[in-house]
């Protein structure tokens, strides 16, 4: 017999089995429930960028959906949490096979590599420029309204 939680003795019917106790049964439900709902926002997405002609991935139709969601309250901050904290956390894993592809066409990227280089430096100064731009009058704006 094994122990749950010193509550009650339970029968584990295959051998070298672990009973997990239900706290940790729950908190792993919770995710598979977190991850199911970004799961089937993303699956929007996919359903959107069939139907539309735009060219825009199917990942951007899922975050705005994800975001409108969120904003409007039809899924609640609560309910996807915990995974989105965790998949923000593995997210630059997710660059690995990214890298990969780009070393296995470095044939195809050799002559064009210096134009690249000097796009993507550029074009990083100018977004930052303009984020933190955004992000003074932004600071501004709200440093006015707690005068008032």
């Amino acid at each position: 017999m094994y122990t749950i939680d010193n509550r009650r003795e339970v029968g584990c019917p295959f051998r070298n089995c672990k009973i997990v106790d239900f706290r940790s049964l729950t908190k792993f439900m919770k995710f598979i429930q977190q991850f199911s709902i970004i799961l089937f926002v993303s699956f929007l997405g996919e359903g959107l960028k069939l139907l539309l002609p735009f060219p825009i991935p199917a990942s951007v139709y899922g975050l705005v959906l994800m975001l409108a969601a969120l904003q409007f309250h039809v899924i609640k901050l609560d309910q996807v949490r915990e995974t989105s904290a965790f998949l923000i956390e593995i997210m630059p894993v997710m660059f690995i096979p990214a890298g990969v592809g780009l070393l296995n066409s470095w044939n195809v990227l050799k002559p064009i590599c210096i134009p690249v280089i000097l796009i993507t430096l550029l074009t990083t100064i100018i977004v930052m420029t303009v984020t933190g731009q955004v992000a003074q009058i932004i600071i501004q704006k709200g440093k006015k309204e707690e005068k008032r």
